[in-house]
């Protein structure tokens, strides 16, 4: 890893298309196909591929028939990719694939592909990357560093860019954190993302309609890694993320639950989903109580009178909570009790798991 305190910016960098490449077909020679391509690959270029290509020369497709329906291809292999659904919305999910990357559709791409095909991510871009590398060297000679890169959308952004999901011959993260900027601060957690900022320059000059799957930026510094983890580094520990959930598909629980087994725990895992719910309405106050004898029961009182916003308020409140209850769980069921204006007991929440 180079050290953070001697950080090297290099007077400039150049980005320019591979042009001229084929259409890709499994078993097809990737390396030998840019080595033509680049006649003047030098060391120290850094190449950047579109995982689609690399999926498609190493099979990773999914075969449509005839008269299939394309979408529910797409949905079956969404599945099969995916080891955790994070957010689904109709037929958008967002998942974790197996490779560690949250993403819309697990990177399932059915653009630039026949009709007869969906394409895959790499099973391992880092391997694939590693392979090129060792390729391209033993044909043109040429130490290059190689990204591969998909298209990802980002959280709380609009639109698209290009990061990496594959790399070799290069760091993944600069690492910063310990040295001390220009005003004497010292950098606590600066981590920066070196490939995926390489693979969103080559987007400028690869583009999604154009047909050219690769680029070569030449100029920049980089020292191999040893050991080379590829982008391994950028999968965020599960420890470390505040979003680990999301919001879940929750269809399964969404419904309210007839027959629910008390275990223990319901009330703190009431009181905590109210606490995070509640921070979007910290005006808003309940109450909570056990609903007498019966054990798995938590009553919810209002503290001010009923009205339309009131109810309004609630009915945000509930929801947010069932939700954080159900991402943890729990089985729910809500019943609602009393009218306006009458008691503040304005409903019960049963809290367990689902019966057999």
């Amino acid at each position: 890893m180079p050290d953070p305190t001697a950080e090297q910016v290099p007077d400039a960098v150049t980005v320019r298309p591979v042009r001229g490449l084929p259409e890709f077909a499994p078993g097809d020679d990737l390396a030998a196909a840019l080595a033509t391509a680049v006649p003047d690959l030098a060391d120290g270029d850094v190449l950047v591929v579109t995982s689609k290509v690399v999926s498609k020369v190493e099979g990773r497709l999914v075969p449509v028939p005839p008269g299939a329906d394309r979408e529910e291809a797409r949905q079956r292999a969404i599945a099969a990719e995916a080891v955790r659904v994070v957010a689904r919305r109709g037929a958008l999910s967002i998942v974790q694939t197996r490779q560690g990357w949250v993403v819309a559709a697990a990177g399932i791409d059915a653009s630039n592909v026949g009709r007869d095909a969906l394409v895959l991510l790499p099973e391992d871009a880092d391997a694939s990357a590693r392979r090129l590398r060792d390729r391209l060297r033993e044909l043109t000679g040429a130490v290059v560093a190689v990204v591969v890169s998909d298209t990802f959308g980002r959280p709380w952004r609009e639109g698209l860019t290009d990061v990496a999901v594959g790399s070799a011959g290069l760091p993944a993260l600069v690492d910063h954190r310990g040295a001390v900027d220009a005003h004497g601060n010292r950098l606590e957690t600066t981590q920066v993302s070196v490939v995926d900022e390489l693979a969103a320059a080559a987007d400028l000059v690869k583009g999604k309609l154009a047909g050219v799957p690769a680029a070569v930026l030449r100029g920049l510094r980089v020292d191999p890694p040893d050991p080379d983890t590829g982008t391994r580094p950028l999968v965020r520990d599960p420890g470390d993320d505040l979003f680990p959930v999301g919001a879940r598909d929750l269809l399964p629980s969404r419904s309210p639950v007839s027959d629910l087994v008390p275990r223990p725990g319901e009330l703190d895992a009431v009181a905590e989903a109210f606490r995070v719910a509640g921070a979007a309405l910290p005006e808003f106050p309940v109450v909570l109580r056990y609903g007498g004898e019966e054990a798995g029961v938590v009553d919810v009182h209002l503290t001010d009178a009923w009205s339309v916003p009131a109810a309004l308020n609630l009915g945000a409140l509930l929801a947010g909570a069932i939700v954080q209850l159900h991402a943890g769980g729990w089985a729910t069921r809500w019943e609602p009790v009393g009218t306006p204006g009458g008691s503040s007991l304005v409903g019960r929440l049963w809290v367990g798991s689902a019966a057999p």
